[in-house]
């Protein structure tokens, strides 16, 4: 049976404290709200609470009555038109451009028909063209795309793939401040990344699904086995793959990075933000789990 991602805590950064203000306090997002709704209204309501105002004196800004700026801030009632979150961004100085890109996903995976986004989007068409982003965070992406789409390719289809990437960057540079406040920055893009990918793979019984990754491993080296060989190997293959995805997260990103996308354990290490002693580690502490359930075929084929 398939069971739809919930993140996990681990997979952002929480949300700050919110600093004594006066009036009652902004209430928690309710717990059916989506994860690619999440993904926009986490980043809102930490600039919110981070600015002070009350709830009041931002809905006297953005002409909107205190009840329905609290509902939109906890993700209750129906999905906010573009148009009331274009006049929120601005006065949270927030990018309009991965805003909108963020909110369209979710207005689609809430079922909201394109005709309604366009008109939703009409008034506030010169806002959501596409400015620059940062120079770091440009760098960032450019840096880490391909490999966040080898990742990504593993547990998606092709334009899943592409979209959960590009999304990905679209929520980093709207949680561009915080990321420069974490610890380490690829650390904290990878936690988005993995998040989205996630969020948007198909789970049975609590695992991600990385059956249809078999296919592409059996398929590199189709042309130079028999029909018998490559039974056995996708046979393998398949148990194989069914004991990672039972991993711990640090250790299932780890042998899909080593060994399906065939990284170095040093480019893991930089692409993951943790050391290289914490990769090697991860990866023995799978191998020894694998080895104690599972044969281990070689695993040189998915990673060459």
């Amino acid at each position: 049976m398939t069971t739809p991602y919930e993140p996990h805590a681990s997979d952002v950064d929480p949300a700050p404290r919110q600093p004594g203000r006066p009036g009652r306090k902004l209430g928690p997002i309710a717990p059916g709200v989506s994860s690619s709704h999440r993904t926009w209204l986490e980043p809102v309501r930490e600039t919110y609470l981070a600015t002070g105002f009350t709830l009041d004196h931002l809905g006297d800004r953005v002409v909107l009555a205190r009840s329905k700026l609290s509902e939109l801030l906890r993700g209750v009632g129906l999905y906010p038109r573009w148009e009331t979150i274009h006049r929120l961004a601005a006065e949270l100085d927030l990018p309009s451009w991965p805003l909108h890109r963020l909110w369209r996903q979710a207005a689609l995976d809430a079922g909201k028909a394109p005709e309604w986004i366009e008109r939703s989007t009409h008034k506030a068409a010169l806002a959501t063209a596409r400015p620059r982003p940062p120079l770091e965070h440009a760098a960032l992406c450019q840096l880490v795309e391909a490999d966040y789409r080898f990742y990504a390719q593993v547990f998606l289809g092709d334009r899943a793939r592409d979209a959960a990437v590009q999304d990905t960057f679209a929520a980093l540079w709207l949680r561009w401040d915080t990321a420069l406040r974490s610890p380490d920055i690829r650390a904290f893009a990878w936690s988005l990344l993995r998040a989205t990918v996630m969020a948007r793979t198909t789970h049975r019984d609590g695992r991600p699904e990385l059956e249809a990754a078999v296919f592409d491993a059996v398929a590199l080296n189709a042309t130079q086995t028999s029909p018998t060989t490559a039974a056995d190997r996708m046979t393998q293959l398949m148990e194989l793959f069914k004991g990672i995805s039972k991993l711990p997260a640090p250790q299932l990103d780890v042998m899909v990075l080593l060994h399906l996308c065939g990284l170095s354990a040093e480019k893991a290490s930089a692409l993951l933000g943790v050391p290289l002693a914490t990769v090697r580690a991860d990866e023995r502490r799978a191998i020894r789990y694998l080895e104690s359930t599972i044969l281990l075929p070689d695993t040189e084929g998915p990673a060459s």
